[in-house]
């Protein structure tokens, strides 16, 4: 009967742990279901929209200045007179007169020449696309905090599930550490190191389930659901990158795209109509008039005692020319004059700033990238150290230290592995966020790399030359690779051995 393959004491550790989270499956969350959440109840976001609406509105009262006015008015009025005759026949007399007068009318009208409140208008457009620039800004920034929190999270969790399998490897090196000194095979001191390292991990433990609980609140609080499993990444991991692989194409069309350089050119062209609204001061302004207005006394009135009617229908044109207002109009033209200068410096910085931005991100998403597959390489490494650490303690040529280094470097390697990969796809959104490209089609991409949603276990299988296990087909993001970050081959000059100084020379001294 053929023997059954011996699982290494790390793949068992990862197996059981794994196991265990598998028997207790949670309902999981995608990244694009989180950020759906996050849009109706993120505060931040909320507040965004309503300053949109509210910049939309303030916008759209400009047209009120090229529109014509129209009102309408009505009133009755009482008077009491008293009429004294200081001359002629009834000299000295007083006689009383009352009446009652009655309007209602209907007047409009019509700005025919007013350069600043066609100024007014043209702003009232620009401040509209200042506002669809502000949103937009506030809708990248939530895609970048909800997978930020998100990926916080998955990488908690990976960090709780390594450490918990470590200290399950360090209890059976521990527990075999006592059984080789209790047969005289090894000092005390190869238990007492492992019993050293095992009190760490629990210490590591502590801390990794405090850091997941901690994020996993900041997850809760942004999307507005208690309890929120982020669904894991696909095995084995697909990273989408970005391209065109070019930092100067980022850079480009940044400058071309980006709503914060959007938002600056209009607000410099805000500035330059605001010029023209100052001048406009010295220019003359032409409305025309039009109105109906009716007037009914029907008593009479204070010269007459016959009741009449008076329909009045007018038609005009004002004009209006301004000669002088203190010099108010000319200090107006030089403040705003300033205020474009200031406009113009504002967009130089803008660009500037997300030039740096976009450079940053590039270099920082290729270093990313570079750092992942360095970091497969030093697993496989590291896993071998290991193997051939624990087989030369089993023949007596390693000590119980060498196998406890090991098994941590392994470790630590996994979790930097499993962080960078997240960084990665962080990096590709802030990447995106830096050069004012990112939409919600970009979070899809990241969106596509994750497991099947559902009832998924909250750390992803581990899987490794012991374990038969069978990954499902995955279909990559039709994104190109970056390429790796070229290294220089490391060649050190040989050393040099220093020459010894000259001795120095010791003068007789004088004889006297």
């Amino acid at each position: 009967m053929p023997s059954r393959p011996r699982l290494s004491p790390l793949s068992a550790a990862l197996a059981s742990i794994f196991a265990a989270l598998l028997a207790s499956p949670a309902q999981s969350q995608t990244l694009n279901e989180l950020y759906e959440s996050a849009r109706g109840f993120d505060a931040t976001y909320q507040g965004a929209r309503a300053q949109y609406d509210a910049s939309i509105a303030r916008a759209a009262q400009a047209k009120a200045g090229i529109l014509p006015a129209v009102g309408l008015t009505a009133g009755v009025t009482r008077s009491d007179l008293d009429i004294e005759t200081l001359t002629g026949a009834g000299r000295g007399t007083t006689t009383p007169r009352d009446f009652n007068t009655q309007n209602v009318g209907i007047n409009a009208t019509q700005p025919l020449y007013r350069p600043a409140n066609w100024a007014t208008y043209e702003q009232g457009k620009r401040q509209a696309d200042i506002a669809q620039a502000v949103l937009t800004i506030a809708e990248q920034d939530l895609i970048v905090r909800v997978s930020q929190a998100y990926f916080d999270v998955l990488a908690s969790q990976d960090s709780l599930a390594l450490v918990r399998a470590q200290k399950v490897a360090v209890a059976e090196q521990l527990a075999s550490a006592k059984r080789n000194f209790e047969v005289g095979t090894s000092t005390i001191t190869d238990s007492r190191e492992a019993q050293a390292r095992y009190d760490l991990v629990i210490a590591q433990e502590i801390a990794a389930e405090n850091d997941l609980q901690v994020k996993k609140v900041v997850l809760d609080q942004l999307v507005g659901r208690p309890g929120s499993v982020p669904v894991p990444l696909r095995v084995p991991v697909v990273l989408p990158t970005a391209m065109p692989a070019d930092i100067n194409a980022w850079v480009t069309q940044a400058d071309e795209v980006h709503p914060a350089i959007q938002q600056a050119r209009l607000g410099l062209d805000v500035a330059g109509l605001e010029v023209e609204k100052a001048k406009a001061g010295h220019k003359p302004t032409l409305d025309a008039n039009l109105g109906y207005n009716v007037t009914r006394n029907p008593t009479g009135t204070s010269t007459s005692t016959v009741g009449t009617r008076i329909n009045a229908a007018t038609v005009g044109v004002t004009f209006n020319l301004p000669l002088f207002a203190g010099f108010a109009t000319e200090n107006r033209i030089k403040e705003t004059l300033a205020l474009e200068d200031q406009s113009r410096s504002v967009l130089d910085g803008t660009k500037r700033s997300v030039a740096q931005a976009t450079r940053a991100a590039y270099l920082g998403l290729v270093s990313g990238a570079g750092q992942v597959k360095a970091l497969e390489a030093a697993e496989a490494s590291s896993q071998s150290a290991l193997d051939a650490n624990r087989l030369g303690y089993q023949v007596g040529v390693r000590i119980n230290i060498d196998v406890l280094n090991s098994q941590s470097q392994l470790f630590q390697t996994k979790r930097d592995l499993a962080q960078a990969r997240y960084n990665v796809l962080l990096g590709n959104l802030k990447l995106r966020q830096a050069n004012g490209t990112l939409t919600i089609d970009d979070m899809n991409a990241i969106n596509a790399t994750l497991a099947s949603s559902g009832s998924v276990p909250a750390v992803p299988p581990a899987t490794g030359p012991d374990r038969n296990i069978t990954t499902p087909a995955v279909t990559p993001p039709s994104i190109p690779v970056i390429p790796p970050v070229p290294v220089p081959p490391f060649n050190p000059p040989a050393p040099t051995m220093p020459t010894a100084p000259v001795p120095p020379v010791i003068l007789n001294p004088p004889v006297r």
